[in-house]
């Protein structure tokens, strides 16, 4: 047992398979067997893996590295900008893609009528009673989006060049790092919101 967790790569794969095993177990034992609410569920399930891993690594840049980074001794610096934050924005950036990617997904699953209500806010065909849900559940929705673009359109670009992934000069290299933490901390800030309308809709309304 201690061989297998010591390798990384061999634990995720075990925890996948048995991940998988409860899925299909779900499947048999549900009422509707492998049917769309199946795969809604399963889709869901990858929405939910895939949010963690992103906003875990978007909490750990935000309540850990950046507040970290200026108490590092110069010499040491090097060591986590060179390996340490490359990986994590690697793991970080294609969680964001998959967030959302399931989260949409999920989403149509629905029905395109559903799909509608949260996008327009609940406004689709007027508003009306009841549709003050899917307004809370659109609002989580787009700051979703906003926030994945902001992590492909603004914090990676900008962290290649802090990071001397893309060769820039050292002002360039400066402003980009100041520009990539401004917008981290953007996310941060969407992201309590974000989780609200997420769980609180789940559990409300379904």
């Amino acid at each position: 047992m201690g061989n297998l967790l010591s390798n990384f790569r061999n634990t995720v794969v075990l925890s996948l398979v048995l991940a998988g095993l409860m899925i299909f177990a779900f499947g048999r034992v549900s009422g509707g067997g492998f049917d769309l609410i199946f795969w809604q569920a399963t889709l869901r399930w990858v929405h939910v893996v895939a949010g963690v891993l992103w906003i875990g690594l978007l909490w750990y840049f935000n309540f850990v590295q950046i507040r970290v980074m200026p108490s590092i001794p110069v010499e040491l610096k090097p060591a986590v900008g060179k390996h340490i934050a490359p990986e994590a924005l690697f793991w970080f950036r294609w969680a964001a893609f998959a967030t959302v990617l399931a989260g949409l997904a999920v989403m149509f699953l629905r029905g395109h009528a559903y799909a509608l209500e949260v996008f327009s806010f609940g406004l689709a065909g007027g508003l009306v009673q009841g549709d003050q849900g899917y307004m809370l559940m659109g609002v989580g929705v787009w700051l979703a989006i906003v926030m994945f673009l902001n992590v492909w359109g603004i914090i990676w670009p900008n962290q290649k060049r802090a990071l001397g992934i893309v060769a820039v000069d050292d002002e360039t290299k400066a402003k980009a790092a100041r520009v990539a933490m401004l917008a981290s901390r953007t996310n941060l800030l969407l992201s309590f919101p974000m989780l609200t309308s997420m769980a609180m809709y789940q559990t409300l309304f379904g």
